[in-house]
């Protein structure tokens, strides 16, 4: 089950124009119920393509959270195809989602975005997903909270979207409960604070450095306490 999961998540990331990035998920078990993906998603004009942008946390864990996630990913690689905008395509994956989630009991948080390389914009939508930190070069903070309930909860949900534009320097940080709620051995929390000063701390470098002193940091606050989550980071950085 390892190895098809292995399959479904992307390998080295994209060439992306105007952006650098970089990404990295570590199951709490042998298997998780985190999904990640960057894809293209052409229009029907050259200036209309896009990059598909997703992070999705399923409830629950081990091999059950496993097959949804994969679910998940079909789904939207085959909703991604049809020519609509990212509200109905939102719309689409919670119908979808819904007819799997056990009457909402195996619900799916999300984060779904396209990014545009010309305009160097990013729309998106928040689907009950933990608040991606957008980072300004100047420090300023900004979180995407704009979208909807979590997919496989309600089948008629009608999903906002939002946008925000892209300035060389400005980093933007997607990830899953499991990187902030990390515990050692005091039960406490990484928190977000912790991510916010290791991301203003190394602010200068590239993402995949940014991504190993991360998870380092993480991993020296832990120390031996049990993973209990699956963790799952995406960082990029406009150039």
């Amino acid at each position: 089950m390892s190895e098809i999961q292995t399959w479904l998540l992307p390998g080295v990331p994209p060439q992306i124009p105007g952006l650098s990035l970089a990404y990295a998920t570590r199951p709490a078990n042998t298997v998780a119920g985190d999904y990640y993906d960057v894809f293209p998603r052409p229009g029907k004009t050259i200036a209309d393509n896009r990059v598909v942008l997703a992070v999705a946390d399923v409830a629950g864990k081990s091999i059950p959270a496993a097959m949804l996630m994969a679910t998940f990913q079909a789904s939207l690689k085959t909703l991604s195809t049809a020519q609509v905008a990212l509200p109905e395509l939102a719309a689409n994956m919670n119908r979808y989602a819904c007819s799997n989630s056990q009457g909402g009991l195996r619900f799916t948080t999300a984060f779904l975005a396209e990014y545009d390389p010309v305009r160097r914009t990013v729309d998106y939508i928040n689907a009950g997903h933990n608040n991606p930190i957008l980072r300004r070069s100047s420090g300023q903070i900004e979180r995407l909270d704009v979208g909807g309930l979590p997919f496989g909860i309600m089948p008629e949900v009608k999903y906002e979207t939002a946008t925000v534009t892209l300035a060389p320097g400005d980093w933007l940080i997607i990830f899953t409960d499991g990187l902030v709620e990390a515990e050692n051995a005091r039960q406490d929390e990484y928190g977000e604070p912790r991510l916010l000063s290791a991301i203003g701390m190394n602010q200068a470098t590239e993402p995949n450095e940014m991504l190993k002193r991360l998870m380092a940091e993480v991993d020296l606050f832990v120390g031996n306490t049990p993973q209990h989550d699956d963790v799952t980071c995406m960082l990029l950085k406009s150039e």
